[in-house]
C-alpha cells in the first residue's frame, strides 16, 4: 500500500500505522480512509494528500 503525505505540513500517512488515535485502524488504505478525515497534524482535507514519491 501506498503512502500518502500531506501538501501543507508534509505529515506522512502510512497505510501499515493507519491513524488509530482518529479512528483509522492499522493496514487502511488512503483510499478507504473516510472523506471527512483530515491531517492529525495541521487538519489539512484529504484532498490536500498526494501520493508519496
Amino acid at each position: 500500500m501506498e503512502k500518502y503525505v500531506c501538501g501543507v505540513c508534509g505529515y506522512e500517512y502510512d497505510p501499515e500505522v493507519g491513524d488509530p488515535e482518529n479512528g483509522v485502524d492499522p493496514g487502511t488504505a488512503f483510499e478507504d480512509i473516510p472523506e471527512d478525515w483530515v491531517c492529525p497534524v495541521c487538519g489539512a482535507e484529504k484532498e490536500e494528500f498526494e501520493p508519496e514519491e
